[in-house]
């Protein structure tokens, strides 16, 4: 079961909002998750981020593999 830190949508048509799940590959998208890690609000001006880093530090030392967009997520919120 490889599992995965990838992006859930959230919110209403035309204003979405997005969660940080821990949630097995083959689970769809908005479906079937292990863990929310934290909550990204693109709408938002500045954009909110908001992340567990020690829960994302501990599942990525587990083998989970974050998506392209999370590993941005994740290093614009390290470097701020």
């Amino acid at each position: 079961m490889p599992v995965k830190i990838r992006l859930t949508r959230k919110g209403a048509k035309k204003r979405p909002f997005y969660r940080l799940v821990v949630a097995d590959s083959e689970a769809p998208r908005d479906g079937r998750f292990i863990e929310v890690l934290g909550t990204y609000d693109p709408r938002k001006d500045p954009v909110e981020v908001k992340i567990d880093r020690e829960r994302v530090d501990l599942w990525l030392s587990r083998g989970a593999k974050p998506t392209d967009t999370v590993r941005s997520l994740l290093r614009k919120t390290v470097s701020s």
